[in-house]
């Protein structure tokens, strides 16, 4: 195959490379690929991403960047072939919508706050997605967003028109109220209710959450790493006696974690 090797590559490059993947004299591989059957890389390559960003690894983010990047190059490479867009009306589509959403930056409107500018940013984006309800809006958020995030972002939507608790202590009492009627679900052994009040007692503790400042993705996401760290301390310190966790008892492993949490 015709192609020019080079010391240093563009982004140009990158489309064409993924190009030639894709002709009939290309990779097996890359010739199959479509829409749906790489959708699953494109969630991994996005996470990997964010975990190079939690980790500080700014090395591994470049890497991983680029990782995504190839993604959206191979997405529109698809559609370049089906005749019904490219890379650079991907591009062209951005930057238009980036101009438009900025008119603080590129047109004549003041918002001198972040507070305004989200409020114009939601503004404008229902204006040109032709929104005309908050609901329409809140529907718009992706279904396939991790549900803690797709919560948070339907409840601010919410709060918007004013349909909110006042504060912190009225969303905990929500929590409390959500959690009561999760026991009676259990009390009376009903399976549909017991699945939808764990459903409100999540949707309120988002909510609290969100009242306290704290995002609860990445709340959860660390309560989990916690978790871990102890556990692995409970199995070293198990291990230290000569035993394993399976041997001990429900007391003896309370006592193990409360040991590792206490270092």
């Amino acid at each position: 195959m015709d192609f020019e090797f080079k010391e240093k590559y563009d982004f140009e490059d990158l489309v064409e490379v993924v190009r030639c993947l894709r002709l009939p004299d290309g990779c097996p591989w890359d010739k199959e690929q479509t829409h749906k059957s790489i959708r699953q890389d494109f969630i991994e390559e996005t996470y990997e991403v964010i975990e190079a960003i939690d980790n500080e690894d700014t090395a591994l983010l470049r890497e991983e960047l680029g990782d995504v990047l190839l993604q959206v190059v191979f997405h529109a490479q698809i559609e370049r072939e089906n005749g019904v867009f490219d890379i650079h009306d991907v591009a062209n589509d951005v930057t238009q919508k980036m101009i438009i959403r900025h008119p603080h930056v590129f047109g004549n409107v003041n918002a001198d706050t972040t507070e305004k500018v989200l409020d114009n940013w939601d503004k404008i984006k229902m204006q040109t997605k032709s929104q005309s309800t908050q609901s329409e809006a809140m529907n718009s958020i992706a279904r396939s967003l991790p549900s803690l995030i797709r919560a948070q972002k339907i409840q601010k939507k919410a709060a918007k028109v004013g349909f909110d608790f006042e504060n912190f202590n009225d969303a905990a009492d929500k929590v409390s109220e959500e959690l009561g009627e999760v026991r009676e679900a259990f009390r009376t052994g009903d399976e549909n209710a017991k699945a939808e009040e764990i459903g409100d007692l999540l949707f309120s503790v988002v909510n609290a959450a969100r009242f306290a400042g704290v995002d609860s993705e990445k709340a959860l996401y660390d309560a989990c790493d916690k978790f871990l760290a102890r556990f692995a301390l409970m199995e070293k310190m198990a291990d230290e006696r000569g035993s394993s966790l399976n041997d001990l008892s429900l007391f003896e492993l309370d006592s193990l974690w409360n040991k590792a949490k206490n270092i």
